[in-house]
């Protein structure tokens, strides 16, 4: 939080309002990394952000892939995604991840994805942090090893902080905010229909 704060902080201090508002791409760090350094200092700039995108996606290919098997194994995906390879791999998983990312890669540029992308993945942790306060209302025998700190206070800001980005990508970003939320709600009936067919009543 400290690094990103202070990251901030440069860019705020290098460039002008306007600089960091119509930057090219909305690359801001590439842009403070310019200014200061010059094209040597967007090299290394484009060397780090490949280096942390390089790590954050090995992180999501990997625990997607499990994801997806866990799905299949509950009833809610394709069946062909729970077998494991001779080394304890989730292969099927992994090809399917892989080819429906392909197809998203094939349907837009990386900015208009990401738009698209960070609008829904708000949005589900906003319910994962919310589902924090049900469930201390709801069931508060539960037992909790773990506490968060400055509760309520930590997840009721990070509710509204989160709330407010959804509005602003809905406000300035329609077009890439919509698309991402009508996935989602495609995807009630869907989860529904199943659902019901695997938890039988009673």
């Amino acid at each position: 939080m400290v690094l990103y704060l202070l990251c901030n902080y440069v860019y705020l201090a290098a460039l002008s309002r306007d600089e960091i508002a119509f930057a090219v791409n909305d690359r801001v760090a590439v842009a403070t990394a310019h200014k200061i350094l010059g094209e040597t200092g967007t090299i290394i700039m484009a060397v780090l952000v490949m280096i942390s995108t390089f790590g954050c996606v090995n992180g999501i290919v990997l625990s997607g892939a499990r994801v997806f098997q866990r799905m299949a194994k509950d009833g809610l995906f394709l069946k062909q995604a729970i077998p494991n390879n001779k080394y304890e791999v989730p292969e099927r998983s992994l090809w399917l991840q892989g080819i429906w990312a392909s197809l998203l890669c094939l349907s837009g540029q990386y900015g208009d994805l990401l738009d698209m992308i960070s609008f829904v993945i708000v949005l589900f942790y906003m319910i994962t942090v919310f589902a924090v306060i049900w469930l201390r209302i709801k069931q508060p025998q539960l037992e909790r090893p773990y506490k968060i700190p400055g509760y309520p206070f930590v997840p009721l800001t990070y509710l509204i902080i989160g709330a407010t980005f959804c509005i602003l990508l809905i406000m300035y970003k329609p077009q890439y905010t919509w698309p991402g939320f009508i996935l989602i709600v495609l995807g009630l009936p869907v989860y529904a229909l199943i659902h019901k067919r695997v938890v039988p009543k009673g």
